[in-house]
């Protein structure tokens, strides 16, 4: 599961399986459809990704009771042929110096409500709102927060792998030296493992050690780790188009009473978080119990973030496990349960695993030890 091996790819039966529920969802939502412009969005419903930046307008179509529709500068309609959602829907491509606007405006409800997807152009969105003033619109993430959030078995299979991938990084980088090297230069080592386990893209590989682990994002600088320090190694990325994200914390040397209690409690919050996690359990119930045991213990105040987040095809999306969230969980969720313990310009604590829900309780795709490790 860690190596190369290239995974069967998703045909257009499944887009189509995927826009049809987009649809669907839509009008439960009172929708008159979707608009989605490239992006993680656009890559889920359609695999269509275009290869730049571009200011012209791409959008995706979709409204109960007839074809999904991409509409497509003239220059890009070759690539988004080639798509492998693209028999799925029709495309409808426009030259420059014609009217994009009024070539989309034809294919929507002139006084209907739609879900735009988060990364829209303002112009584009503003554009619309021109040709057709009678419309409105809502954010995906407002109206279909969970529009992408229970995976199929195929995408189950392909998050399991990359989690998998992502714990090789982690076996191999507990060998490295860290005493006497800079943060950067074990996040360059991170990556590298990343992609020779098959990752096609990082996003992030957290060395925060001693004091700069108090900073649950810190950026990685030029500081020279120590013996004595605690290092979060916080990372992650997409293999075959699908995410990974795993934190562990470990030691350079042996560990303090105190620095090795604070990880023993993490380690328990880790657990009760995602021993919370079961179908029809609130979003909020996993951040509930892994915070209770973090407050419990005396660190309250030192859990500064949301116990976890969603994860498919970017390494961060809904749903989110957060108190106020009371969506509830469904087989096929997956999201991270990553609870931590920051004391400024000491040190920080972090453990994390992805989990996706199943039908009766949680299944972890990250399965490095959770115990405290120690390196050199």
């Amino acid at each position: 599961m860690t190596g190369n091996s290239t995974p069967a790819p998703f045909t257009a039966d499944d887009y189509r399986a995927r826009m049809e529920r987009a649809t669907r969802a839509a009008a439960d939502a009172g929708l008159a459809g979707l608009l989605v412009a490239p992006g993680p969005d656009l890559v889920w419903l359609t695999g269509y990704a275009p290869t730049a930046t571009t200011e012209r307008l791409t959008l995706l179509v979709l409204a109960a009771g007839t074809d999904p529709v991409l509409v497509v500068p003239t220059l890009e309609a070759p690539d988004a042929e080639k798509a492998a959602g693209a028999p799925a829907l029709t495309l409808r491509d426009w030259t420059d110096g014609k009217d994009p606007y009024a070539a989309t405006a034809a294919l929507l409800d002139p006084s209907g409500r739609f879900g735009v997807s988060d990364n829209a152009w303002a112009m584009h969105l503003l554009g619309l709102q021109k040709a057709l003033p009678g419309t409105s619109y809502a954010s995906l993430t407002e109206a279909l927060p969970m529009l992408r959030a229970v995976k199929d078995e195929a995408e189950l299979r392909l998050l399991t792998a990359a989690g998998a991938a992502a714990d090789a990084a982690f076996e191999e980088i507990r060998g490295v030296p860290f005493a006497g090297r800079r943060e950067s230069e074990i996040a360059a080592d991170l990556a590298a493992l990343l992609r020779r386990f098959g990752h096609e893209q990082v996003d992030f590989t957290i060395v925060a050690s001693g004091p700069n682990g108090a900073n649950p994002h810190h950026e990685v600088g030029d500081r020279v780790v120590e013996r004595g320090d605690m290092v979060v190694l916080d990372f992650g990325g997409l293999k075959d188009g699908y995410g990974s994200d795993t934190s562990r914390t470990v030691h350079v040397g042996e560990p303090t009473d105190e620095e090795r209690r604070v990880h023993d409690i993490v380690r328990e919050a880790q657990e009760a978080g995602f021993r919370a996690v079961r179908p029809g359990a609130a979003c909020q119930d996993v951040d509930r119990a892994a915070r209770a045991v973090i407050t419990d213990a005396g660190y309250g105040e030192y859990f500064i973030h949301r116990t976890g987040h969603g994860i498919g095809v970017t390494t961060h999306e809904p749903p989110y496990m957060i108190e106020g969230e009371e969506q509830p969980l469904v087989p096929g969720m997956c999201f991270s349960v990553e609870p931590g313990i920051y004391l400024p310009g000491r040190f920080g604590v972090r453990i994390e695993d992805i989990v996706t829900v199943t039908e009766d309780g949680g299944r972890r795709l990250n399965n490095t030890r959770r115990e405290m490790v120690t390196v050199d």
